[in-house]
């Protein structure tokens, strides 16, 4: 099924664009909460004439989009995460973790819009696009870093000792009361 979108949905298209989707998704979701309208012969022309009249807000847009990917230009993302011995690391970086920086950084960009090109499961440099306009999608990387920590003794076996500590020391002291019963009689 084609849409028309009225307003941009994150992860599917931007105002003004015609887009296939699924008849369910288009029929239930989409045209009833105003996002687009089934793109048939008259919605079709409503469209290449609103696009005419609205030419030079696209090519402002357009140029903002344009402004913000020169703004982010060669931006290298760092992200410290924890590490086993041979650099795989616990976890992963996700598109939230991503657009959550970028903000910080005064780049505000949907989660949807950013797509991690390869599986970050190790440390390294890894590729990320962003999705800026529908015509502009900006590459940047991430730098994932590790952080080995040092083996510890864990909780139960230190639990483990105390206790055999503990048993022990209870031996000695029964042992003790038997020989102070036997001395008495």
């Amino acid at each position: 099924m084609e849409i028309i979108l009225i307003k941009d949905i994150p992860g599917l298209g931007f105002k003004d664009e015609v887009v296939n989707v699924k008849n369910g998704y288009g029929r239930n979701y989409i045209i009833p909460q105003g996002l687009g309208v089934l793109a048939n012969k008259s919605n079709s022309k409503v469209l290449e004439e609103n696009l005419k009249q609205t030419v030079k807000k696209q090519e402002e847009i357009l140029k903002e989009a344009q402004k913000l990917s020169k703004k982010i230009g060669n931006l290298v993302l760092d992200f410290k995460l924890k590490s086993g011995s041979d650099d795989k690391v616990f976890g992963s970086i996700t598109t939230a973790q991503i657009a959550k920086l970028l903000s910080e950084k005064g780049i505000e960009i949907n989660k949807k819009n950013i797509s991690i090109l390869t599986k970050v499961n190790a440390v390294g440099e890894y590729d990320v696009d962003l999705k800026i306009h529908k015509d502009i999608t900006h590459p940047i990387k991430i730098n994932v870093t590790g952080d080995v920590s040092s083996k510890k003794k864990s909780k139960k076996i230190k639990k483990e000792e105390d206790v055999v500590k503990d048993d022990n020391k209870n031996v000695k002291n029964s042992g003790e009361s038997k020989d102070q019963d036997i001395t008495s009689k």
